[in-house]
């Protein structure tokens, strides 16, 4: 495959495409770099300046980067949802490997890789790689096989997917490559799961080391891994490798973690090296669209603009393609909402002053800029915007299933 440059959390290289790597780029701008200044912003308390991006003036504050994950727009060709991102004013987006876009295990997946890297150039949207395709390996079983499957052959395909994810990555630029630890199966203990866990990764993480792509596993309700208290966890069993970072998801947050999501945020910022984003309720593992759960979300852009993080924030509904345009123009709409808010709630901000775009997204993104319902072209309802439930407990997959209510 062929080996760009890369952009890391980390930094990136002066000669990487300025429009696809982790340049200070805002949402909404059409890869043009903003004017000096950014959203004003707060950030809580830290104990470290280098932990929580803060200096001896203050936070310092950087712009955010809106992305929306392939795996809602699925009734839509790779080359059309990514056009349709670009349209939109999406910084970048989160491409999930799967038979319909980029399948990992088709034949020439080099030449395909190439062709979509040049696809992101032209558009000049970032990317980050996306490995939680439901039915990717194996046709029956959601998700399967995982990394603490019993059988150690059917592991080690999940080990390959990872790997040619890595080398996905590696060719389009990627920022990082995300990753899960599945479901404990079940008469399988902890600590056999968590040494299970722990073993496959190895060469993944070894892999990802050689290739400078950080792997960011994410917490996962009703998964071995499903907190921030588990990633520490598998950190320190793995004596903290540097290539071994972190997906937050700001539901799962709301979900089950004690802290809040903006919280949470602030919590994990060291470890930050890809972020999901959607709405969500308490207990309830259901990825909603902004406004239908119970997240307050100007805290958590603050949060994020104030973390070292400088990669995508990606909108994640993944049983949400049937309205999968609209729901990506309206979920930028409100997060360029969110983060106006927060900058009016700042004593003596100012919406006319230059940099105001850079909060309110006053990119004219076409339509209504009201955050509720779908409309047509005609004004009237979209008959097919009903929210569906993200996921529904499986029978089968035990007590604590991967979507659905947490107990």
């Amino acid at each position: 495959m062929r080996e760009l440059e890369r952009g890391t959390t980390h930094g990136a290289s002066a000669d990487e495409p300025a429009q696809r790597r982790l340049g200070p780029l805002i949402a909404g701008q059409g890869g043009r770099v903003p004017d000096e200044g950014t959203l004003a912003g707060g950030g809580g308390e830290s104990t470290s300046s280098a932990s929580t991006g803060s200096s001896a003036t203050g936070p310092v504050v950087h712009p955010l980067r809106f992305g929306y994950g392939t795996n809602g727009l699925t009734d839509l060709r790779l080359n059309d949802a990514l056009a349709l991102l670009a349209d939109l004013g999406y910084t970048g987006v989160g491409l999930t490997l799967d038979h319909m876009h980029l399948d990992p295990l088709a034949p020439d997946l080099a030449a395909r890789t190439r062709r979509v890297a040049r696809r992101l150039d032209e558009l000049g949207l970032s990317v980050t790689i996306e490995t939680g395709a439901r039915y990717v390996l194996d046709p029956w079983r959601k998700h399967g096989p995982s990394l603490l499957d019993p059988d150690p052959e059917q592991r080690a395909r999940r080990v390959d997917l990872l790997i040619r994810a890595v080398q996905v990555a590696t060719d389009l630029g990627a920022h990082a490559v995300h990753c899960f630890s599945g479901i404990t199966p079940e008469d399988t203990d902890q600590e056999t799961a968590w040494k299970r866990l722990a073993e496959p990764l190895t060469p993944v993480l070894d892999t990802a080391t050689t290739a400078g792509i950080p792997l960011a596993i994410e917490p996962e309700p009703g998964h071995l891994l499903a907190t921030l208290d588990d990633f520490h966890h598998l950190r320190r069993t793995l004596g903290s490798p540097d290539a071994l970072g972190l997906t937050l998801d700001i539901g799962h947050c709301q979900c089950l973690e004690p802290l809040s999501p903006a919280e949470c945020v602030r919590a994990a910022a060291p470890w930050l090296r890809h972020v999901q984003i959607e709405d969500m309720r308490r207990g309830l593992h259901e990825h909603l669209p902004f406004g239908d759960g119970e997240i307050d979300f100007p805290p958590v852009l603050e949060a994020l603009a104030t973390t070292p993080y400088q990669g995508l924030i990606v909108v994640e509904l993944p049983r949400h393609s049937h309205a999968g345009p609209q729901l990506a123009k309206q979920s930028l709409q409100f997060l360029h909402h969110a983060a106006a808010a927060l900058k009016a709630q700042k004593p003596g901000s100012s919406q006319d002053s230059d940099n105001s775009h850079i909060a309110d997204g006053s990119q004219d993104l076409g339509g209504s800029q009201d955050p509720e319902g779908f409309q047509g072209p005609d004004g009237s309802q979209d008959p097919d915007s009903s929210h569906v439930p993200d996921e529904t407990p499986i029978p089968g997959e035990g007590p604590a299933a991967s979507e659905g209510r947490i107990p």
